[in-house]
């Protein structure tokens, strides 16, 4: 009986070894998990951010920068974006947002800055603006602060200033500013500021050009950009018109009384040209009264070439005297 003592104390001694051996394998696993994952979990914890230690080991298997995705977290939550379900800020929403290649610490900071703005943008609008390859930052920052446009544009157009003609043929030449901000509903699929700028461009034209005098525009430019507001061009775009304002008005040509000028001076070739074509039908006309003057005069000589015939035949004839006294009658 006593043999079997040994035996019971090897089996338990090798499974001592192996509870230790596994212990001191999950203390190691444990330890090393602590060192990676131990201070952004306590700094996600510290902050209320709710970043669990297992979705940081996920994000290591996914590929995903942890302390970003921490980071943002803490950014959100610290300047009260509110809850996971009322913004949509979660931890997922945030790896799968870097996954499909966003700006996530931009997307962030866009929705902060729309909070304190209060705008009216979460984070699916937000992403999705980021995805779409337009800088939501700039949007809300553009929103929140209007932007000034010049019109044209002289960076992408050779003129400084829109050519437009009054009723009256006088030229203006004038530039504007076209004071903007974003409209994050449009954002995505609207306009950019060049369909602004032309369409800007486009109502400046027809409202000088629906003018009666250069005058009038220049003593109210103010007329100008009411009308222009009025014509709702910020259509379909991703802006919001806020002013039109006329920073330069000057005279240019007289484009009415140069085209008169050049009216007057193509009657004055057309009546030349009709003159010189009445004078030509004068001299053709002289010609061809000149060649009947001679045709008749040919006629009148051949007339006299037959008398000598006449008068020869009848002396032939024995005739004369009758000849003589046709004559004489």
């Amino acid at each position: 009986m006593f043999h079997g003592v040994p035996v019971l104390l090897a089996a338990w001694s090798a499974l001592l070894i192996f509870f230790v051996a596994v212990g001191a394998l999950f203390a190691a696993v444990f330890a090393i998990i602590v060192m990676m994952y131990g201070p952004l979990w306590f700094q996600a914890y510290c902050t209320r951010a709710r970043v669990s230690i297992w979705d940081l080991i996920g994000m290591s298997f996914r590929q995903v920068p942890s302390k970003l995705i921490v980071q943002a977290k803490i950014m959100a939550m610290q300047a009260g974006l509110g809850d996971e379900k009322e913004m949509g800020v979660s931890t997922r929403r945030l790896e799968a947002h870097y996954l499909a290649g966003g700006n996530v610490p931009n997307v962030i900071r866009a929705l902060i800055a729309a909070h304190r703005a209060d705008l009216d943008l979460n984070f699916d609008r937000a992403a999705a603006i980021d995805l779409a390859g337009r800088s939501v930052l700039e949007a809300v920052q553009t929103s929140v602060y209007p932007k000034v446009i010049d019109c044209p544009d002289p960076a992408k157009s050779h003129k400084s200033t829109l050519g437009a003609i009054a009723k009256n043929g006088v030229e203006l030449r004038i530039r504007a500013l076209v004071t903007v901000r974003t409209n994050l509903k449009r954002l995505i699929g609207g306009a950019t500021e060049e369909t602004i700028i032309a369409r800007v461009g486009e109502g400046i034209i027809t409202a000088i050009g629906s003018s009666d005098t250069h005058l009038t525009v220049m003593e109210n430019p103010d007329r100008i950009s009411k009308a222009v507001l009025e014509r709702g061009l910020d259509a379909q775009t991703a802006f919001e018109i806020v002013s039109i304002d006329i920073a330069d008005v000057d005279v240019g040509e007289n484009i009415g009384a140069r085209l008169q000028a050049d009216q007057a001076e193509a009657d004055t070739r057309v009546a030349r040209a009709k003159a010189e074509q009445r004078r030509a039908m004068a001299m053709a006309r002289e010609q061809e009264m000149k060649a009947e003057v001679a045709r008749n005069r040919a006629r009148v000589f051949l007339a006299e070439a037959e008398v000598p015939l006449a008068m020869a035949a009848a002396f032939r004839e024995g005739n004369l005297e009758g000849v003589h006294r046709g004559a004489h009658n």
